[in-house]
């Protein structure tokens, strides 16, 4: 039971990770200057919603090494 709950927990995070991952923008603007188009150029670049991904990225990949070392030793 402990597992299954641990399991769906990691599913969860690791969805949330990658989201955070990808909604940051990188150095070179790659895949989200291709999705936003030209609305970076006008609107101008929010680096405070990046710093904030960033440090939600860092917390979800704690959680999940955390997880995935709890399911290891539950097994």
């Amino acid at each position: 039971m402990l597992k299954t709950i641990l399991m769906i927990l990691e599913v969860l995070v690791s969805i949330g990770l990658i989201t955070a991952i990808l909604m940051q923008s990188g150095r070179a603007s790659g895949l989200s200057g291709a999705i936003a188009g030209g609305a970076q150029a006008l609107l101008g670049k929010k680096k405070g919603l990046d710093e904030f991904l960033g440090k939600v990225s860092m917390v979800l990949a704690a959680a999940f090494l955390i997880i995935a070392m709890l399911i290891t030793v539950i097994e």
